[in-house]
């Protein structure tokens, strides 16, 4: 902070002093110019009356004024007329300056300061004419006098302030550093204090109180997925050891044998899908996906993953239905957009309740998908008419390994809901959980800008994103 006062001094130090130098040199210039001018105008006067006329308008001139001086001397060096005394010593043959003179103040002579300009005339004459400069040079003694005194105050009042902010910013900085601290020793739930005042050490403590909230989540996120990894499949292992234990125990034929492996390699499928899944949310949730985002119309995708999920839900006795109002572009990263409705729709047609009419005709077994498109982006709604989820359990859904209590007999990891809201994450988007009445209703949303358009015809097949029921 020093140094930056210092050049700050030093830059204004020099700024002042070339503006006192050329306020300085401006009136000279104009003092000469004046004298230059006068100069010719009484040689020419010389040249044609001659001297003695010179003298007249030298006489007249010194008494109207007394900042212009004169001197006009004869060849021996006497004075002819003029109000100066002498010719000043300071001021050689031929060359002008600055010199100085007693002028009468009343009854006290006083020394004063002037230009001069010496002009050598026929005959041996010499001419003096000359200007008072006693104001000028008293003006720029009080310029120099006021910059010495606004310098000296300037650098006492940056000083001041210099260390007044330094010891701010570095009690600020000391604030970051303990609480740094107390969070590396394993204190997750430490924050920075803001201030309020809204300047860039605030804006910098709500970013890191930012960064260390998603930190904190992040952390929670493991634990509970340890935990969850330690539980869920704890049974499915030990089921896939006992069959091979069993297996290996047992005499049995070649297709008892074939069946069992079968089962064994269905259960470690299920082991493996759900490592995949856990794999992807880590990747969503760290952004580290190297799919990039496109444009293409959702509508139609949409319609697409519908359609091939139509034999799946027919099995399971389930109708699905698509609406939508026309295309909608969409800049997402295709595979996981479909990865995510895809769950949806897994979902409803898995918990979506069995297939009946009530009394308004309308089938548990119906499965709306609908497409709308919002003030700030786009909404992809899947709706069933199945039990739904409680209003207390929906945030608690959405998290990894949460299997409520009506789905623990079903197949299943308890991932689908908490990949959906990764992707929705990952888009800057999110996900919701309503009452259908009857049943659930998940919104996935997400911004989209609205001046996107579909500027090339782009594939729209959910094979195409890798999306199978």
């Amino acid at each position: 902070m020093a140094a930056y006062v210092a050049v700050f001094v030093t830059v204004a130090a020099a700024i002042a002093g070339v503006i006192v130098w050329q306020t300085n040199e401006l009136l000279i210039r104009q003092v000469i110019a004046t004298l230059s001018a006068e100069a010719e105008e009484l040689r020419d006067l010389v040249r044609q009356r001659g001297s003695a006329a010179a003298a007249e308008v030298i006489a007249e001139r010194s008494r109207l004024t007394q900042t212009s001086l004169y001197f006009l001397a004869d060849a021996q060096g006497r004075k002819v007329a003029g109000n100066l005394n002498r010719w000043p010593p300071e001021l050689h043959e031929g060359t002008g300056g600055l010199f100085r003179y007693a002028a009468q103040v009343g009854n006290e002579a006083r020394e004063r300061v002037a230009i001069g300009m010496p002009i050598a005339l026929a005959g041996g004459q010499r001419l003096l004419v000359a200007r008072d400069v006693e104001e000028q040079r008293q003006f720029i003694d009080r310029v120099r006098t006021l910059f010495l005194a606004s310098f000296g105050l300037l650098v006492a009042l940056g000083l001041a302030g210099g260390l007044l902010a330094s010891r701010l910013i570095l009690k600020r900085i000391a604030e970051i550093t303990a609480t740094s601290e107390s969070i590396m020793r394993g204190d997750l739930s430490r924050r920075i204090a803001s201030r309020g005042t809204g300047d860039e050490l605030d804006e910098l403590s709500r970013n890191l109180n930012a960064m260390l909230d998603r930190i904190e989540q992040l952390m929670a996120s493991l634990r509970e997925v340890s935990d969850n990894i330690a539980h869920d499949l704890k049974t499915p292992l030990n089921r896939l050891r006992n069959r091979a234990e069993a297996a290996l125990r047992e005499s049995r034929s070649a297709s008892e044998y074939r069946a069992g492996l079968e089962r064994t390699i269905e259960e470690a499928d299920e082991i493996i899908k759900t490592f995949n899944a856990l794999l992807l949310i880590a990747r969503l949730e760290a952004g580290a996906v190297d799919e990039s985002k496109e444009v293409f119309d959702l509508t139609a995708f949409i319609r697409d993953l519908v359609e091939l999920y139509e034999p799946h839900a027919e099995e399971s006795q389930r109708r699905l239905t698509f609406h939508a109002n026309g295309p909608i572009p969409v800049r997402a990263n295709r595979q996981l957009i479909g990865q995510a409705v895809a769950n949806l729709l897994d979902n409803a047609i898995k918990y979506g309740g069995p297939s009946r009419e009530d009394a308004n005709g309308v089938s548990a077994g119906d499965i709306e998908v609908a497409l709308r498109k919002t003030d700030t982006g786009v909404e992809v709604v899947v709706a069933d008419h199945g039990p739904g989820i409680p209003a207390l359990d929906r945030e608690r859904a959405l998290k990894r390994f949460v299997r409520l209590e009506a789905s623990r007999t079903r197949p299943g990891t308890g991932l689908g809901l908490s990949l959906v809201a990764a992707v929705a994450r990952l888009h800057e988007g999110q996900v919701r959980l309503e009452d259908n009445h009857p049943g659930l209703r998940v919104v996935l949303s997400w911004p989209v800008p609205r001046d996107l358009k579909l500027t090339d015809k782009i594939e729209t097949t959910a094979e195409r994103a890798g999306i199978t029921p």
